[in-house]
């Protein structure tokens, strides 16, 4: 007769998506995580996998609880700039937070693991992909309702606050960085007209 789990998994992938979340992939142990999640080595492994899938299962997780709010951020009926210079506004203000924002994980995953790990990368890439598109479809919308111009680009705007926002996950992590994201973020706002 099979055990029945003394624990939920979703509740265990959830704190190890914290854990990763706080200190990456290479900086976690098996031992950190058996702590952490409060559930022996081998659950680990008979549940997830080993580190690295439940380290991948994390990042999942991660990627559909956040490319979601973007989407719907930028979705809404009606004018679409106030809405992306919203989110311009709003991965500064997060930037701002560096004792309680721990950045984000797809960027973490993408410096820490992409160059070596595909399965790291094709989410990486896959969550750059539905930004996007995401972005370029809101500027295309924005385009056609008069709020850019009628030669402007979309995708490589999209493209351009795509790039931004990486950076600005990336600097955030840095000391020092509130006067240079500001100023980027104002550019960043300059070319939206």
């Amino acid at each position: 007769m099979a055990r029945t789990k003394e624990f939920d998994p979703d509740t265990v992938l959830r704190r190890a998506l914290e854990l990763f979340w706080e200190r990456g992939y290479e900086a976690t142990s098996m031992s950190d995580l058996v702590e952490h999640l409060g559930i022996a080595k081998a659950s680990i492994y008979g549940t997830f996998g080993g580190k690295r899938e439940l380290y991948l299962k994390a990042l999942q997780s991660y990627l559909e609880t956040t490319d979601p709010a973007i989407m719907a951020a930028l979705s809404q009926p009606g004018p679409v700039l106030p809405a992306v210079r919203e989110l311009v506004q709003r991965y500064i203000t997060e930037a701002a937070r560096p004792d309680t924002y721990l950045g984000c994980m797809v960027v973490n995953s993408a410096v820490e693991m992409a160059r070596r790990d595909e399965a790291v990368a094709r989410l990486v890439e896959s969550s750059w992909a539905h930004l996007e598109t995401t972005l370029t479809s809101a500027l295309l919308r924005a385009r056609a309702q008069g709020e850019l111009s009628a030669d402007s680009d979309p995708r490589a705007l999209a493209r351009f606050l795509l790039v931004f926002f990486q950076g600005v996950r990336v600097l955030e992590r840095t000391p020092d960085s509130a006067a240079r994201l500001r100023d980027a973020a104002r550019v960043a706002v300059s070319v939206l007209v």
